[in-house]
């Protein structure tokens, strides 16, 4: 045992064998990307900027059943709704704190009718904290400019929900 250990030691083998794994990685395209210029493959499951969603006619999709404001393990969302002349409840406040927000998905699978999900946009850095709390008019934007890759990805991972 000591021999082998001796042996390893002054041929220094564990040195070449580095140096092979460095001259076989030498030889690989690189894998760098040119980010902002280049980006790379997102998951369809990836938690980005919230969103809120309409219907294909234009009416919002939320029904202001709260669930997603009592999941939210960071309270970070806050609802208020009252009941329309046909007897449906909608919301009048739907504000979402991003600074508090850890997005942990749970909003999104919470909602029975998909109203708040999470986009694929990573890249909302903002200059002030105010710019984080979002409010109905910001999340409805979102929705409307995020639509085609928010149902591409909820359609991509329908078997698995």
């Amino acid at each position: 045992m000591k021999l082998a250990r001796f042996a390893r030691a002054v041929l220094l083998i564990e040195f070449f064998k580095g140096l092979a794994l460095t001259f076989r990685y030498m030889r690989k395209p690189r894998e760098t990307v040119n980010y902002p210029f280049e980006k790379g493959p997102i998951s369809p499951r990836f938690r980005g900027e919230h969103a809120l969603r309409r219907y294909p006619n234009g009416e919002e999709r939320c029904i202001a059943c709260k669930l997603c404001e009592a999941v939210c393990p960071a309270q970070a969302i806050t609802i208020e709704a009252e009941v329309r002349s046909d007897g449906s409840r909608r919301t009048t406040r739907y504000d979402i704190d991003m600074t508090k927000c850890i997005y942990c998905g749970l909003c999104q699978e919470a909602c029975p009718v998909d109203a708040i999900v999470e986009t694929p946009n990573f890249e909302f850095a903002t200059e002030t904290r105010e710019e984080l709390l979002y409010d109905k008019q910001r999340l409805l934007a979102n929705g409307e400019r995020w639509e085609r890759a928010i149902a591409a990805n909820l359609q991509a991972d329908a078997p698995w929900r």
